[in-house]
C-alpha cells in the first residue's frame, strides 16, 4: 500500500508560534529544512503560494540543488502567468531538478488576495479559468505540434514547446472544498489536496470528488487524496497534549484573542475548507481518535490548522485511520517547522510505514 508524506518547507523559520524574524530569504535556512525532510523520509514537500512571498520556482530551484531524492510539491495559481508560458516553465523546472516536480494547483478563495497580483475575477470565474487553463497545459505537454486555442480566458496561436516534463506530463495536485472546486478537481486532479477534517467529514469529501470524477467521464479509482495536519507528539498522550495546549496559549496571546487576526484576508472572504474546519470546531474540540479543531478556531481557520495530538503511536494510529477511508498522500507540518521534522522522521513516520508494510505482506497459512 503506497502511501505518500509530503512536509512544507518556507524560506524562514516563522509559524503561529514562532513570529518572523532575521530576512525573508534564509538560504542556510531552508537549505536545512529541505535536508531535514529528505533525512526524515519525506516524499515531498509543499512550496506554497502567497501574494506577500518569495518565488516558488526559485525556492525549489535552490531546494533541489541542495537535495538528492526530495519530490517538490509547487503551489501555483493560475491566472498571473500565461498557461503556454507556465507549461514551459513548470517542464524546464522539472528536467533541471531531475524529474522531482509535482504542481500544486489554487485558484485562490480570496479577492483581496488575488487582487494583491492584479486579479479582479470572482471565485466562479477563477474555477472556470482554472479549467481551461490546465486543459491548455496539459495539451502542451502532449503536443509534438503546435497548437491553436480560442477561450473564455485564453487566445493563441501555434503554441509549442520543445521542453517537456521528465515523465511526459507532472502529477496534479488539487485544493478546495466547493462544489466548482469538486467539479475542476474531478476533472484534471491526480491528487485532490482537502483539510484535517473529522473522520465522517472526510468520507463525505472524499466521496463527493469521486462523484464529480465519474460525471467527468473519469474512474474514481485514478484519483489519490491529500489530508493535512499539524501533529503534535509528545512522548506519552499527556506529554503531547500538555505542549499542545502551550502551543494554543501562544496562538491566542499572538492573536490578541481574536480568531480572524492571524487571516493574510478579511474573515469574511474564508473559503469554503476553512469554514469547514471552524464548523468542525463549532461541534467541539476533539474529534475521533486524535483530532484537535481548537487551533483552527484560534487562528480563523486560516490554512490547514488541525492538529492530531497525542504519543508517535496514537498519532499514527490516526493517520492509519484517514488511510483506511482512502486517503493517500499524508501532508504535516508542525508549528515548531523544522524540529518537528526531525522529531517526525525518527518516531512518527516509521511507524506509520511499518504498519503499512505490515499490511502490504501476505497472509500464511498456518
Amino acid at each position: 500500500m503506497a502511501v505518500e508524506f509530503v512536509g512544507m518547507i518556507r524560506t524562514a523559520d516563522s509559524s503561529e508560534i514562532h513570529p518572523p524574524s532575521g530576512p525573508s530569504v534564509d538560504r542556510d535556512y531552508l537549505r536545512r529544512f529541505a535536508q531535514a525532510h529528505e533525512e526524515a523520509g519525506f516524499d515531498r514537500v509543499l512550496i506554497g503560494y502567497h501574494s506577500w512571498d518569495a518565488d516558488g520556482f526559485s525556492v525549489a530551484g535552490y531546494a533541489a540543488a541542495h537535495t538528492e531524492r526530495l519530490g517538490f510539491l509547487l503551489a501555483h495559481r493560475p491566472g498571473f502567468v500565461a498557461p503556454t508560458l507556465a507549461a514551459r516553465k513548470l517542464a524546464t523546472l522539472d528536467q533541471l531538478i531531475g524529474g522531482r516536480l509535482a504542481m500544486h494547483v489554487i485558484s485562490g478563495a480570496s479577492e483581496t488576495e488575488q487582487r494583491r497580483d492584479g486579479d479582479y475575477s470572482d471565485k466562479p470565474a477563477r474555477y472556470r479559468r482554472t479549467d481551461e487553463y490546465l486543459d491548455v497545459v496539459r495539451r502542451i505537454w502532449d503536443s509534438g505540434e503546435p497548437i491553436d486555442h480560442e477561450g473564455e480566458f485564453y487566445r493563441f496561436a501555434g503554441a509549442r514547446s520543445e521542453v517537456k516534463p521528465v515523465g511526459g506530463t507532472l502529477p496534479i495536485y488539487f485544493g478546495g472544498s466547493s462544489s466548482d472546486a469538486y467539479r475542476v478537481g474531478g476533472k484534471h486532479a491526480d491528487v485532490f489536496a482537502l483539510w484535517g477534517e473529522p473522520l465522517a467529514e472526510t468520507a463525505e469529501q472524499i466521496a463527493a470528488v469521486r462523484r464529480a470524477a465519474a460525471a467527468q467521464g473519469r474512474d474514481p479509482g485514478e484519483l489519490g487524496f491529500s489530508v493535512s495536519f499539524r501533529p503534535i507528539i509528545g512522548r506519552t498522550d499527556e506529554e503531547a497534549w500538555e505542549r499542545a495546549h502551550g502551543i494554543l496559549n501562544t496562538i491566542t496571546s499572538r492573536s490578541s484573542g481574536s480568531p480572524g487576526a492571524m487571516l493574510a484576508f478579511p474573515s469574511a472572504e474564508r473559503g469554503v475548507g476553512s469554514q469547514r474546519l471552524l464548523d468542525a470546531a463549532d461541534k467541539g474540540d476533539r474529534h475521533d481518535r486524535a483530532l484537535w479543531t481548537a487551533p483552527a478556531k484560534a487562528t480563523g481557520a486560516a490554512g490547514n490548522s488541525t492538529a492530531l495530538v497525542g504519543s508517535p503511536e496514537t498519532v499514527a494510529r490516526a493517520l492509519l485511520d484517514y488511510v483506511d477511508i482512502g486517503v493517500t498522500t499524508l501532508l504535516i507540518r508542525g508549528y515548531d517547522p523544522l524540529e518537528d521534522v526531525v522529531d517526525w522522521g525518527r518516531h512518527l513516520l516509521p511507524l506509520v510505514r511499518q504498519e503499512l508494510a505490515h499490511r502490504s505482506r501476505p497472509a500464511h497459512a498456518g
